[in-house]
């Protein structure tokens, strides 16, 4: 199962998003885009799941925060107790075997991060 994670801010735009998959490794194969649980309702983050054909898994706050990612954003560490939402939120949603297969890439204008694990899904 490969899953993107990905982190974003509240104004990102679709494209934004697209651009930060794209750089992560893009949709082929992907079978779900994860993020955390308050920002998975986001209309854009849908437009995103539904152009890519998956569903969207949302991971609670206080998974990510046991999750050590390779990459580390200091303001992503006080807000969310990892170092990157993208990395850690594809690593919950692919299962407890996932490896990370693309770590976290940052669209141009700063608003969107993905990251790409591949895993079991259990």
């Amino acid at each position: 199962m490969k899953v993107a994670g990905l982190g974003f801010k509240k104004d990102v735009t679709l494209a934004s998003l697209r651009e930060a998959l794209l750089a992560a490794g893009g949709t082929e194969g992907l079978a779900a885009v994860a993020t955390v649980s308050d920002k998975a309702d986001a209309e854009v983050l849908k437009q995103l799941a539904r152009e890519c054909g998956v569903p969207i898994k949302a991971v609670a706050a206080d998974v990510l925060t046991s999750i050590d990612t390779p990459t580390q954003s200091k303001l992503v560490g006080e807000m969310f107790g990892t170092g990157s939402v993208a990395e850690a939120a594809a690593l919950a949603a692919a299962g407890p075997c996932a490896r990370l297969v693309a770590t976290r890439v940052v669209s141009q204008d700063r608003t969107a991060t993905a990251a790409i694990a591949e895993g079991d899904g259990a």
